[in-house]
C-alpha cells in the first residue's frame, strides 16, 4: 500500500504541465481512473516477475538509464497551489513527485522531466527509445541502490492518460518516469501525447 505520504499526494493529483514554447506537457485526471476502452496508445510489455523486498523511504539523488545515456540528478517536485504538479524550471534535471513513494518503496514512484526545452533535448528527449527489459537505477541519500527493469513503455494521448495504471496503490516497488510524447502543438505549446515507461524493483544494493 502507499505510504500516508504518497497516499495523500496522489489522491489530489492534477499533473498539467506548460513547460514553456519548446517544453511539454505531463497530464492526468484529479483521481486515479483507467483509461477509456478505445484508445490510441500504443505499449508493449514484459512478463511478470518475482520481485525483491521493498526498501525504507530515502530521497533518491539520481537517476540513469544506461540505454539511452540518461544521468541525472533529482530535484524535488512538489504541488502547486492549483493542485497541479511542480516541473522542472529548465531541460535538467530530472524531478521526482515528493507527494509518492520513494523509489524502491512500496508503491508507485514518479519521476518527469522535460523532452526538450528553449530548442534543446532534455533529461528526457530519448525516453521513447526506451524498451522492455531495460534497466534504471536510482541512486537514494541513504547510500542504496535501487534497481529497476522496464515492464511496458507506452505514448498515450493527453485524453487517454492511463492514470490508473501510473498512480494507482501498487503491492510491489514500482517506478513511472514520465515525459511528453508524440506531435508537438505550437497553438498549445504543449505535446500531444505522454510517453510513460512502467518498471518494477528487481534488486537493491
Amino acid at each position: 500500500m502507499l505510504t500516508p505520504r504518497g497516499r495523500a499526494g496522489l489522491g489530489a493529483l492534477l499533473v498539467a504541465l506548460t513547460l514553456g514554447l519548446s517544453g511539454c506537457a505531463t497530464e492526468s485526471a484529479a483521481a486515479p481512473a483507467p483509461a477509456p476502452a478505445t484508445t490510441s496508445a500504443t505499449a508493449t510489455s514484459a512478463p511478470v516477475a518475482v520481485l525483491p523486498a521493498v526498501l525504507a523511504a530515502s530521497r533518491p539523488v539520481r537517476v540513469q538509464i544506461p540505454s539511452i545515456g540518461v544521468d541525472s540528478e533529482l530535484m524535488d517536485l512538489g504541488l502547486q497551489g492549483d493542485g497541479t504538479l511542480e516541473v522542472p524550471p529548465t531541460g535538467f534535471p530530472a524531478g521526482w513527485f515528493t507527494g509518492a513513494p520513494t523509489p524502491g518503496e512500496r508503491g508507485p514512484a514518479v519521476i518527469a522531466g522535460h523532452v526538450d526545452w528553449a530548442g534543446s533535448p532534455g533529461v528526457f528527449s530519448a525516453l521513447r527509445d526506451v524498451a522492455v527489459g531495460d534497466e534504471i537505477t536510482v541512486q537514494r541519500e541513504d547510500g542504496s541502490t535501487a534497481l529497476f527493469r522496464v515492464v511496458e513503455v507506452g505514448q498515450y494521448p493527453k485524453d487517454a492518460f492511463p492514470t490508473a495504471a501510473v498512480y494507482a496503490d501498487l503491492e510491489h516497488a514500482g517506478l513511472r518516469v514520465i515525459t511528453c510524447g508524440g506531435d508537438f502543438d505550437p497553438a498549445a505549446r504543449s505535446y500531444l501525447d505522454n510517453t510513460v515507461v512502467f518498471a518494477d524493483l528487481v534488486t537493491t544494493g
